[in-house]
């Protein structure tokens, strides 16, 4: 332990360091500028500031990289979060399209509705949940089904025109065969002259649908539209409305001869469906 004239000893040299600390600060803010105290400052600054001036050269590098590396993650950090925003930004507007895009298909089935007055055969709306990945049997399912009252060879349309029918149907799902499908046939006729055939899908080339059993007294041209022509024989009743547009004729061959086909190019891409509906009520026997 500390003996007391030691203690005193200390406290009597920190009172003569303070003391004399106040003598300096008083004696150097009372000479004038010339004074010897100024002059000690100003030989001590001399020599102390080469000093510091070499170390913080030789410091700069150090201090330069401790920055760049600061300033790197720094930037690393504020790329991270622009790039969340704009994956963000990208996803807000991918959605937004993509509800215009549906909106507009609907609103398209809706219009169809009032002008073909398809609301009399109750139509189904369904959206496409996946496609056949052959182009020799063309078909897709959609997410209705018998619990929607839709059942097997019931017509199914987009808002462009005829799309195929159902051909196998389960309790929330149903199958759909398309008319590009060269199992498909249906009843149409010219709706420009009422020249009336059968279209059934090219083998092999399913968008090249082909109007057969015309005569050469039927006068078909590119450019006219074909609906279905829905019931036209007490023994044979058509699963289609009548009136619903199926596609447009390209071209004709053999023009003028009973052999003549009529090629007619689909009105619903068949590539692109998203949205159908299934007319789910007959009435009068689909007859025109």
């Amino acid at each position: 332990m500390y003996d007391r004239k030691t203690v005193r000893r200390r406290r009597a040299v920190l009172g003569l360091l303070v003391a004399g600390a106040l003598i300096l600060l008083t004696a150097y803010f009372g000479e004038s500028a010339g004074g010897g105290l100024h002059s000690v400052q100003r030989g001590v600054f001399s020599i102390v500031s080469p000093i510091q001036d070499g170390a913080s050269r030789a410091l700069k590098p150090i201090r330069d990289a401790v920055g760049w590396v600061g300033d790197t993650f720094s930037a690393k950090g504020q790329l991270a979060d622009l790039r969340k925003q704009r994956d963000q930004l990208r996803q807000n507007v991918a959605s937004g399209e993509e509800a215009l895009r549906e909106n507009a298909r609907l609103q398209g089935l809706l219009n169809l509705d009032t002008t073909l007055n398809l609301k009399q055969y109750s139509p189904v709306s369904a959206r496409v949940i996946g496609v056949s990945p052959t182009v020799w049997f063309a078909t897709v399912n959609i997410d209705s089904g018998t619990g929607d009252g839709v059942r097997t060879d019931m017509p199914v349309i987009n808002d462009a025109g005829l799309v195929g029918k159902v051909s196998v149907a389960a309790s929330d799902a149903a199958k759909v065969s398309l008319i590009t499908d060269s199992s498909v046939q249906v009843s149409v006729r010219v709706a420009q002259s009422g020249v009336s055939g059968l279209v059934q899908a090219s083998v092999g080339n399913p968008d090249d649908l082909l109007m057969r059993y015309t005569s050469k007294r039927d006068r078909v041209l590119p450019g006219q539209r074909v609906v279905t022509a829905g019931t036209t024989s007490s023994r044979l009743e058509s699963p289609y409305p009548p009136g619903i547009l199926v596609g447009t004729v390209t071209h004709v061959d053999d023009a003028g001869t009973d052999a003549q086909v009529v090629h007619v190019v689909p009105a619903a891409d068949m590539h692109r469906l998203e949205f159908v509906q299934v007319l789910t009520r007959k009435l009068n026997g689909n007859r025109p």
